[in-house]
């Protein structure tokens, strides 16, 4: 193996692969990527064996065919310290990887490449082709409301459900939920569970731009495939809770608010909200919110908004942590916040959009 490549055009693709791989293993390999090398083409491949990324880079000069592992984040370092301008030379001295950049040269261990664990591909039950900033969009919107370690595994994870024309994502910890939609191909019925790793490596690597995406749902696997990287990841198997009952409806008390206004009442609120309960009372009354708060140092909190508001008097009470995460995913303008009564959850949406929605369960006042 050997090939010459730009130090700019390599290190984008090695930073999302090295991405993927923890950096503590229990098996060696796991702590490489794999270089294959073929047809003028660099291929770059890392995984933990739940997910997995395949990258590919175009070589401009003439390159010598040849496989191999090497460490992922000592080669992501290197090329990373290198000049901006760099061109890095590899070339395989078995049992090591030369790299040489002008007067710099680096002797890398390896590992064959034949003990690289190759993910199986299995047959897709759907297939949709999504534009990947809409998709970027459709997990932003939601994924901050995953669990973390949840022992209800299935929590740990996105749902994504393709039904009547349309793909939905929810992410709920059992405290709040999220939930966001967007028109897709008719394409049949299907359920599946992505995971928060991947979820999160998803989301770094959709561009921000119009280009289209290839994602193939299977009964345990997700693949999603663009023109220079292939993502692949196991799914959670499990069955995610009906979202359907969980989403507020028929709320008769409904707040038509300013949504940058009641973000930054609420950021200022929150500092001195106690960090044990993050808690937070709001006062309803006919055009005026007035959100209060205290902590065990006895320090306290209050702000008065005005808001479109004609409901009768109400006190309940929130996690505020809860409440802006749902806020600063909404889009500013006017927001529409709607409840049933002091012990119900709050719905909250885009006062003109109701594609993507937000629920936060109330706490004891």
């Amino acid at each position: 193996m050997k090939f010459t490549i730009e130090r700019e055009k390599l290190l984008k693709p090695l930073q999302l692969i090295a991405g993927v791989v923890e950096r503590r293993q229990t098996l060696p390999i796991l702590a490489n990527i794999l270089l294959v090398v073929k047809k003028n083409e660099l291929m770059l491949t890392g995984t933990d064996l739940e997910v997995e990324l395949m990258g590919r880079v175009a070589l401009e000069k003439t390159a010598e065919a040849g496989t191999i592992t090497v460490p992922a984040r000592k080669l992501m370092d290197i090329c990373r310290s290198l000049p901006e301008s760099a061109v890095l030379e590899f070339i395989l001295d078995e049992p090591k990887l030369i790299v040489k950049s002008g007067r710099s040269r680096f002797s890398l261990a390896t590992l064959p490449a034949a003990e690289f664990p190759n993910t199986e591909e299995l047959p897709g039950q759907i297939e949709l082709n999504i534009v990947q900033q809409d998709l970027r969009n459709l997990i932003e919107c939601t994924q901050f409301a995953m669990a973390q370690q949840d022992v209800r595994y299935y929590l740990n994870g996105m749902l994504w459900e393709v039904k009547n024309n349309r793909l939905t994502s929810v992410a709920t910890d059992g405290h709040r939920m999220a939930l966001s939609t967007m028109a897709i191909a008719p394409n049949g019925l299907h359920q599946v569970i992505v995971p928060r790793k991947a979820i999160v490596e998803l989301s770094r690597l959709l561009a921000d731009t119009a280009e289209d995406v290839l994602v193939t749902l299977g009964s345990n696997q997700l693949r999603v495939k663009a023109n220079d990287y292939m993502f692949t990841s196991k799914l959670i198997d499990g069955r995610f809770p009906d979202y359907t009952k969980v989403i507020p409806k028929g709320g008769d008390k409904i707040i038509v608010v300013e949504r940058d206004e009641l973000k930054q009442a609420l950021s200022r609120v929150a500092i001195l909200a106690s960090e044990k309960h993050r808690s937070v009372r709001l006062e309803l009354r006919a055009g005026l919110l007035r959100v209060l708060t205290n902590n065990p140092e006895q320090e306290e909190a209050e702000e008065e908004i005005s808001i479109i508001y004609q409901g009768n008097d109400l006190d309940i009470g929130f996690n505020i942590s809860y409440l802006l995460d749902a806020i600063a995913a909404v889009p500013s303008g006017q927001i529409k916040l709607s409840l049933a009564g002091a012990d119900s959850s709050i719905r909250i949406e885009a006062f003109d959009n109701d594609q993507t929605v937000y629920v936060v369960m109330p706490m004891r006042l």
